[in-house]
């Protein structure tokens, strides 16, 4: 029972079982729809949203088509017919006025340049007619009646040419009958060219109509349009704004250095994978901030922290890889007499000439770090470190000149006192590469490549010149294993 209260008394009304059952069946249909929409991925959710969007839009696209068709219709018949059909009515008429003129000329002068003019006057008539009768909403009847008058005016001028020497009182009847031939036609011209210019308003009159029409439904659909988009895109992000906006946090508290933060998005459309995603980026971040945390401020480059992780992560996977440890040599010296900004620029140009033989050479795994100072390293593969620290030695030598003053460049040396107070000759820099290889061997810790790498490094150092220097020397379990 419902119970319906007013200020007098209590009224019972019963419900109508079809009505609770209706009522049932409509909540249970939403509930399912709803749950069908929210189970959908955001481009079919997207879909189906812009479904209602696409109907108006064609709705939109065939009115708008349809009325510009019926316009363009109109103005077509304005600018091909009605137009030149009232252009071609003057020129009839002031055809007929230069007839009256060069046939009343030739009359008194009797001058057959005048009878040639009256000739083309009468011709030009002939020609509107043809005209008219080419334009598309042409009426066979004005034209023969024209033709006909026109026919009239001209007999009753040629015979009146035949009677130039008769009595003045039958010039007076051809004059007479001239002038009423003339004011018939050019009366029939003035009343075809009232109905031509009345239909034309009327077509205007049409256009204007339609034109008005057309703005005010387009201007209707495309409110109707703009308030049924906006009810889809309200729904839509209501739909997925919590998972945007708990990714977002996600983001702000990531951006903050918490990369252990977890957005912890259930959906089972895109967000939900792209939350999946977003933690295992989270995580990697945390791993790369570790990598690069020690990054070089002048090269850009990863550095020490970033370096040993990275060669602990390939001994421990058992890659083949080559590790080549880069050292300039007499850069203190250098740095000393020239000062710290021209020797910082020696030390990024030194990595621009490493990174370009590393993207000419190496590949996906190729590594560049730079411990700090004059010294790098390349981590790189067995088959590409030979043209990799080929080019590296090449470049520099080309390179390094350039740094210099020309006159310590001629001298090939530069003059520096020593601690001792005694001066001293130093050669120009060169750069001196060790390479340790583990393809004669593994390496047990990441602590070994460096110390091998440094030997060798300073083997390459001893000698003169720019030069890179391999360890081929076997390991300890190599060794082993060849007795």
């Amino acid at each position: 029972m419902n119970i319906i209260k007013s200020d007098k008394a209590l009224y019972f009304r019963a419900i109508d079982p079809t009505d609770m059952a209706r009522q049932h069946y409509l909540n249970d249909l939403i509930k399912k729809t709803k749950k069908k929409y929210l189970q959908l991925n955001i481009v079919h959710k997207m879909l189906l949203g812009f479904l209602p969007l696409s109907g108006l839009t064609i709705l939109l696209a065939v009115f708008a088509l349809t009325n510009l068709n019926n316009l363009n219709k109109i103005n077509q018949s304005i600018v091909q017919a009605d137009i030149p059909f009232m252009q071609a009515t003057e020129n009839m008429i002031d055809s007929l006025y230069a007839q009256e003129l060069h046939g009343n000329r030739y009359i008194i002068l009797k001058s057959p340049e005048k009878m040639e003019l009256f000739t083309d006057a009468a011709m030009d008539f002939k020609n509107q007619l043809v005209t008219i009768n080419g334009l598309p909403e042409k009426d066979p009847e004005v034209i023969e009646h024209l033709s006909n008058l026109h026919e009239e005016y001209n007999s009753t001028f040629l015979e009146w040419f035949k009677h130039i020497d008769n009595p003045s009182s039958s010039q007076e009847d051809f004059k007479t009958s001239i002038e009423e031939k003339q004011n018939e036609i050019i009366g029939y011209i003035q009343s075809i060219t009232g109905r031509a210019s009345s239909a034309l308003n009327n077509k205007m009159l049409l256009a204007s109509h339609l034109s008005l029409r057309a703005l005010r439904v387009f201007g209707i659909l495309c409110i109707f349009s703009v308030l049924v988009g906006v009810g889809i895109a309200l729904l839509i992000t209501q739909n997925i704004s919590g998972a945007v906006k708990r990714l977002k946090t996600a983001t702000l508290e990531i951006s903050k250095g918490k990369f252990d933060h977890n957005p912890n998005i259930r959906n089972q459309d895109e967000l939900g994978d792209l939350s999946k995603s977003f933690t295992k980026m989270a995580q990697r971040l945390k791993t790369l901030e570790e990598m690069y945390l020690d990054t070089s401020p002048l090269t850009r480059l990863p550095g020490g922290i970033a370096i040993e992780n990275i060669l602990k992560k390939r001994i421990d996977n058992e890659m083949i890889f080559a590790f080549c440890l880069i050292d300039l040599d007499n850069f203190k010296v250098f740095n000393d007499k020239y000062g710290y900004a021209r020797g910082n620029k020696v030390i990024k140009n030194t990595a621009e000439i490493i990174e370009k033989a590393v993207k000419k050479y190496g590949n996906d795994e190729t590594f560049i770090g730079h411990i700090g100072g004059d010294d790098f390293v390349v981590m790189t593969s067995i088959e590409s470190f030979e043209n990799i620290c080929q080019f590296i030695v090449e470049h520099f030598d080309r390179m390094v000149v350039e740094m210099y003053d020309s006159k310590d460049v001629s001298l090939g040396c530069i003059t520096q006192v020593s601690r001792t107070g005694k001066k001293k000759k130093f050669p120009l820099m060169t750069i001196s590469i060790g390479v340790v290889k583990n393809d004669l061997g593994k390496f047990k810790h990441f602590v070994q490549v460096g110390e091998i790498a440094a030997e060798v490094k300073n083997y390459a150092k001893a000698q003169p010149g720019s030069l890179y220097f391999i360890d081929r020397r076997l390991r300890d379990e190599e060794k082993s294993g060849q007795n």
